[in-house]
């Protein structure tokens, strides 16, 4: 491995890794390196060339962000790091999940991620046991809780939604003729096929959506379903032309992570496990340095209440054959 500053003074506190370099790994780290919240980035692959290949070819880019040290490593490299990625696994594509008509969707992955995860995630805590732990891989919802099984803490998070809302907030914006930066509405749930449109909270710079929408005459229902078709199934959209949904993935974990290292007490829409639910799901959390610090649950219609019931009666359905340990 091509080792950085190890566990300098002062740096531990800005040390993120990342584990699995695929597509969406490789994503992260580009993200991480973009945004400039972490002074050392170790990444590593079951196949080592890999990690060391990702990493150098970063390296050389690297001087043009804030200064970082970009390296690949060992597991037991991880020591220190406030926040480890996880993105190993398979994705869509691999397991045939790209039927739009499948209700099971990403969750189609779970049996066999849950089994990389099973092998992983002792030995990362072992390295890393004080690190927030950010489940990237899909499904991320099932694979965060039995993250948070396999762990033995609760620093667990998963991106959950927070990728839907973007999609979201972008393809009403489109419609709108309107930036997303202008449109304020989110997704909870599952990040899958049963996953909630909050259309009750959803503004247009303060404006409800529905409001903003009659002056451009069409009819509410068609509009909805054609904004919730493009964005639940927009994953699959980007596979069958790129092979991987990694891009706006990778920003969302960076983004996260940042929330983390930063401890910046940021609101986010993700994955963490809900008592009041029995299983973990996405809700809007307020994410810092110990992982989540507390829920701010949104203002939701009675249908929107069921759906979000309904989202994590399928999680704890799919979860309930899976056997670990």
């Amino acid at each position: 491995a091509s080792r950085g500053r190890g566990g300098a003074e002062g740096v531990v506190s800005m040390k993120v890794g990342i584990i699995g370099t695929g597509a969406v790994g490789a994503a992260c780290a580009l993200s991480v390196i973009h945004r400039g919240f972490a002074r050392e980035l170790v990444l590593w692959n079951r196949t080592g060339r890999r990690a060391r290949a990702v990493a150098t070819d970063m390296r050389y880019g690297a001087p043009l962000s804030p200064a970082i040290d970009v390296w690949d490593g060992d597991l037991e490299d991880l020591g220190g790091a406030a926040v480890i990625m996880i993105a190993a696994g398979v994705n869509e594509r691999t397991v045939g999940a790209t039927d739009r008509s499948d209700p099971a969707g990403r969750l189609r992955l779970l049996e066999t991620n849950a089994k990389v995860y099973e092998e992983l995630v002792p030995q990362i805590v072992d390295a890393a046991p004080d690190a927030v732990l950010l489940v990237v891989t899909d499904p991320p919802d099932p694979l965060t809780d039995l993250t948070r099984r396999l762990a033995g803490h609760d620093r667990v998070l998963g991106t959950g939604t927070s990728i839907d809302s973007l999609r979201f907030r972008v393809h009403v914006a489109q419609a709108l003729g309107v930036h997303p930066t202008s449109v304020d509405a989110i997704v909870v749930g599952e990040h899958g096929t049963s996953q909630v449109f909050l259309w009750s909270s959803a503004r247009v710079a303060g404006a409800p959506v529905a409001e903003a929408l009659g002056r451009q005459g069409e009819a509410f229902d068609t509009f909805r379903n054609r904004i919730e078709n493009e964005v639940r199934f927009a994953n699959i959209t980007i596979i069958e032309g790129n092979d991987a949904s990694q891009y706006g993935i990778g920003m969302v974990s960076a983004r996260i992570a940042e929330g983390v290292v930063r401890d910046e007490h940021v609101v986010m829409p993700i994955g963490f496990y809900h008592e009041k639910f029995g299983v973990a799901l996405s809700l809007p959390a307020i994410v810092g340095r110990p992982g989540v610090l507390g829920i701010v649950e949104p203002a939701m219609t009675s249908e929107e209440r069921d759906g979000l019931q309904r989202s994590a009666d399928k999680l704890k359905q799919v979860l309930a054959p899976i056997q670990i340990g």
